[in-house]
């Protein structure tokens, strides 16, 4: 597994970045060094977004888990969404608003809805 190199969620990363940007939804920073390292963080709004890939984080809608090793691969998937939940808990501690979003619906308008619902609420708080 070491040798396997995340791609960063390159391409998820700059669509949904250009449809932000298209809505006005600006001033966050990419891969931010909070817990988790967030896709994208308001950091003076503590508002942090998850992109999780779906083959990683199991997404049920899409995932087609791998065939060979299932032992490893359940319990891979699943140590992710444990550690996902862990580091969502610990950011609320913090005072931050966590957003997850589905790799797989990372551009879609509901998304984006719910990205600048919780950047605007921070920003009237």
């Amino acid at each position: 597994m070491a040798s396997v190199k995340s791609a960063g969620g390159k391409t998820t990363e700059k669509a949904l970045s250009a449809r932000l940007w298209e809505a006005g939804i600006v001033g966050y920073r990419k891969q931010w060094p909070v817990l988790g390292k967030p896709d994208f963080a308001w950091p003076g709004l503590k508002v942090a977004v998850f992109v999780d890939g779906c083959f990683w984080h199991g997404c049920t809608r899409c995932n087609r888990p791998s065939k060979s090793n299932l032992k490893f691969w359940r319990k891979k998937v699943e140590d992710n969404r444990r550690r996902d939940r862990r580091v969502a808990r610990r950011l609320r501690l913090a005072g931050w608003s966590v957003l997850r979003i589905w790799e797989c619906k990372a551009e879609s308008d509901a998304a984006l809805a719910r990205i600048a619902r919780a950047v605007e609420e921070r920003r009237n708080a």
